[in-house]
């Protein structure tokens, strides 16, 4: 069993409940186990499979499968249980929680000690019209079988695909996109619609100033400071931003990325334990997306922040659970963040922000980024904060 500092097992079996098999929940459940092998982790979660969501954009020249695991493999590899439900918990649902020690689901009761929220910030549904697309469609299906679908739409001279949103999930599929088109041959033009006045805005200007450069190189046309208002047969509606003003221009089909905003923050203390009208639920843990945790950690919603929240509220439910409960505060912060622009460039900051890094050197340190993932996925745990 590995050493945890400040760590002193109880007796009996450790029972903990993971509402979530994402980044922060998959964290979590490597984390307990490998420190506890004996505990009873059930993963609740409604999808059979554990999504890199962060990876999807690659599924235009990669197979989805490729970023698909399981939850029945990772049951095997990892000796835990998946259950098969969805659970949106309000506040007073978390006080029942805690009070009865139990989950009713529509098929069973799980009785636990603890519980991590691990559910994320939610997606957009998947795209109900042929020409909308969500990051949701991309679960099931392929961004190549997604397009393949729809090569009778982009034949025309002045056809046009639409991205609306330049975060980094964004321009992630935008370039992806222009990639494919070209591997295609296909005619049709790419755009990308942004409600800020510059792409990646929530970092420094010079992240801006590399990605709307290559932009340009792929020849993508930029609209900032608009607003999406909708898709309609070959058309896209936007709004200007400071004027108000209305258009409709070109576009067959539309992406939309309009980034993660989680409906319901689940407020945490500096530890990681539940908030409900600011009283502590000790047995209720919170990490990934849809925590916001007390303090000066990084509050980020990225797969960094995530994996960091769901080791972090692992290890203090160990401590919580043991002879001496002394739990860990959270203070992570961000050590640099990488936005891929297509199979052969990429931008990203390392350790500073005003540490610009592009092209080969941001897709090297992506690449180290990923595979300590994917090694944390095989119970190999090397993250050293």
């Amino acid at each position: 069993m590995a050493f945890l500092p400040f760590y002193m097992p109880g007796k009996g079996r450790l029972r903990v409940v993971i509402v979530g098999g994402g980044y922060a929940g998959v964290a979590a459940l490597v984390t307990l186990l490998r420190h506890r092998p004996d505990a009873e982790v059930t993963v609740v979660d409604p999808r059979s499979r554990h999504i890199k969501v962060t990876h999807l954009h690659e599924t235009f020249r990669r197979p989805l499968r490729d970023f698909l695991v399981p939850f029945e493999i990772l049951a095997q590899r990892f000796g835990c249980r998946h259950v098969c439900a969805e659970l949106a918990p309000s506040g007073e649902d978390l006080q029942r929680w805690q009070q009865d020690k139990a989950i009713v689901t529509e098929h069973e009761t799980l009785e636990f000690d603890y519980v991590l929220l691990a559910s994320g910030a939610g997606h957009p549904p998947a795209g109900r019209e042929r020409r909308i697309l969500t990051l949701a469609d991309f679960f099931e299906r392929s961004g190549t079988e997604l397009l393949d679908d729809r090569l009778d739409l982009l034949q025309g001279a002045d056809s046009c695909i639409s991205v609306i949103g330049g975060g980094a999930t964004g321009m992630q599929f935008l370039f992806e996109i222009a990639q494919f088109v070209r591997s295609r041959g296909l005619p049709c033009k790419q755009r990308l619609i942004d409600s800020e006045d510059r792409v990646l805005k929530q970092f420094g200007p010079d992240f801006s100033r590399y990605a709307q450069a290559r932009m340009a190189d792929w020849g993508v046309e930029h609209l900032p400071n608009t607003f999406y208002q909708g898709q309609k047969e070959g058309m896209v509606v936007v709004e200007d931003r400071e004027s108000g003003g209305m258009s409709e221009l070109p576009s067959e089909v539309s992406f939309l990325f309009p980034g993660q905003r989680p409906a319901n923050w689940v407020t945490t203390n500096l530890f990681g334990q539940v908030m409900v009208e600011e009283r502590v639920q000790p047995n209720i843990f919170a990490a990934g997306d849809c925590s916001r945790y007390a303090g000066l950690g990084s509050n980020s919603v990225t797969a960094q922040s995530a994996v960091r929240k769901g080791k972090l509220a692992a290890r203090n439910i160990l401590r919580h659970s043991g002879i001496l409960p002394v739990l860990e505060p959270y203070l992570h912060r961000d050590l640099g963040y990488v936005v891929s622009l297509g199979p052969d460039d990429a931008v990203g900051w390392l350790a500073l922000e005003g540490n610009v890094v592009g092209g080969v050197p941001a897709l090297v340190i992506k690449e180290l980024v990923e595979a300590q993932y994917d090694l944390l996925l095989a119970g190999i745990d090397t993250y050293l904060i």
